[in-house]
């Protein structure tokens, strides 16, 4: 099969299945594995030069609705045509019945039930783990600096923070994406600053910009220097790496009880 993705997490759901030599091309942000960067890129995710993805006359288009904006492409796909599935997970599960979906769409069914499987076997560990803590932090996870957003309890960070043995201090919110301001996350004192700012590479994330907001030195997180800045592609895109953030997370925060788990991804 030729196929085609619009987002990086497609593209990781096409590397778990063992389906990357099958792609032909991907969006701009697509950047694992690896080997992606070689393919025909298709411009930035919510500007996908659909002109182009038509001329390669794909098997299938992997698109999506994980960020407003997406559905221009979808729209498009439609007019045109071109045969293509939507993805729009919100949760672990979700991811693992695109898997399935993916799987079945491509000819390679047991092994996307293998990779579910994995994933299940991780939860359930991580589960028995959190279950067994003492002690469950807070976290305030900040997609965005200016203005805010951060993740609600319609979202996998908030079922990641909980199977980390931590709680999401925006899992009242009944939203995928919250926007807020600084004054909100500074009532809700979280123990724990988790910085995953969308799109922007690990190294020109800048804690000082949180340190400098009003109020920030009362928060004991700032005051103990709990602000962690992780990998955004472990945290903000829904593909089976999430469980590679999630036992980095577990470490972090509970490094005794979750030390044992090696992620599979």
């Amino acid at each position: 099969m030729k196929i085609v993705s619009l987002c990086p997490s497609n593209t990781e759901l096409v590397e778990a299945l063992g389906l990357t030599e099958s792609l032909i091309a991907v969006d701009d942000y697509s950047d694992f594995p690896e080997s992606v960067q070689n393919l025909t890129k298709l411009g930035p995710d919510l500007s996908i030069n659909i002109d182009l993805v038509e001329s390669l006359q794909p098997d299938l288009v992997l698109s999506s609705l994980s960020v407003p904006g997406m559905e221009k492409n979808i729209e498009e796909l439609d007019r045109r045509g071109i045969p293509h599935t939507i993805f729009n997970p919100q949760s672990i599960a979700d991811i693992k019945e695109d898997l399935l979906t993916l799987g079945k769409l491509t000819g390679v069914e047991d092994h996307a039930r293998k990779v579910c499987q994995d994933i299940e076997d991780v939860l359930t560990e991580c589960k028995r783990i959190s279950a067994q803590l003492t002690e469950t932090p807070s976290i305030y996870w900040e997609w965005w600096p200016n203005p805010i957003f951060t993740p609600g309890s319609v979202n996998w960070l908030t079922e990641i923070s909980e199977l980390a043995g931590a709680t999401n201090v925006f899992r009242d919110v009944e939203l995928a994406s919250v926007q807020t301001d600084w004054n909100d996350v500074c009532n809700r004192k979280p123990d724990h600053i988790c910085l995953a700012w969308v799109g922007v590479q690990i190294s020109r994330v800048n804690p000082a910009v949180v340190k400098k907001r009003p109020g920030s030195s009362e928060l004991d997180a700032v005051r103990e220097n709990r602000i962690h800045i992780l990998e955004e592609e472990l945290y903000c895109r829904p593909s089976p790496r999430l469980i590679k953030g999630l036992i980095r997370l577990g470490k972090l925060l509970h490094p005794d009880a979750y030390n044992h788990l090696e992620s599979p991804f």
